[in-house]
């Protein structure tokens, strides 16, 4: 299971969702879909997100392995 720190790092940032969507060029409803767990990012997309915040990525995302 994919995990995610993405709203307190935004709002660290006092950024919007907007804000970080933009930042990284995707819909702010993409954001909005990380955030709520309804949607895993790629490698790639996780990695963008997180250069983003400013955080390395292992501070934003965790996986957990399902039993």
């Amino acid at each position: 299971m994919l995990s995610n720190r993405i709203a307190v790092c935004r709002a660290e940032k006092k950024w919007t969702q907007q804000r970080l969507a933009e930042e990284v060029g995707i819909s702010r409803q993409t954001v909005t879909a990380m955030e709520n767990k309804k949607y895993n990012p790629s490698l790639i997309l996780a990695f963008k997100v997180s250069k983003a915040l400013g955080k390395p990525i292992t501070e934003v995302f965790n996986y957990k392995e399902e039993i």
